[in-house]
């Protein structure tokens, strides 16, 4: 009975309290000018989210080339030491008259191999290079029209304010 009695009363405090509360004032309308700053606002917002995508896609195609030419290079020196091992090999396999002939067979075995992974890594290099100039590229077209949307925004806000 107590606690029908406590709910009841509770629920009389509530509807006083809300029957004295003023009505919700009618929204105010907005100005052109607080509509335009709003919808500036998002347009900048908009740019800069977009301009920070185009810059972690730029990053993670570097970190891509990056990785891509280290794994080339690593598979480049994997294979030139197992050439000078092979050549190694048939030098000391050789009959003590052929030795000279497959020490130089050697020495130019292991030349060849020397230059080609030296070939494979510049190659990989140069596009890594190329992935971080296409990056910076992408970076500053992003950027430039981050500047042009803050711009025309801020010219629609100041023609706003003056109608």
């Amino acid at each position: 009975m107590n606690k029908l009695l406590a709910s009841l009363i509770a629920t009389l405090f509530v509807g006083v309290v809300s029957a004295q509360t003023p009505a919700a004032a009618p929204a105010v309308a907005a100005t052109p000018a607080a509509k335009a700053e709003v919808k500036a606002d998002k347009a900048v917002a908009a740019a800069v989210k977009s301009e920070a995508k185009v810059d972690a896609k730029a990053d993670a195609k570097v970190v891509k080339a990056e990785a891509k030419a280290s794994e080339k290079k690593a598979d480049a020196e994997t294979k030139a030491v197992k050439t000078k091992a092979k050549a190694e090999a048939k030098v000391a396999k050789a009959d003590a008259e052929d030795k000279t002939k497959a020490v130089a067979k050697a020495e130019k075995a292991v030349a060849k191999a020397d230059e080609k992974a030296t070939k494979t890594a510049v190659k990989a290099d140069e596009k890594v290079g190329a992935a971080k100039v296409e990056a910076t590229a992408d970076k500053a077209k992003a950027a430039a029209t981050t500047t042009a949307v803050k711009a025309e925004a801020k010219a629609d806000v100041k023609a706003a304010a003056t109608k």
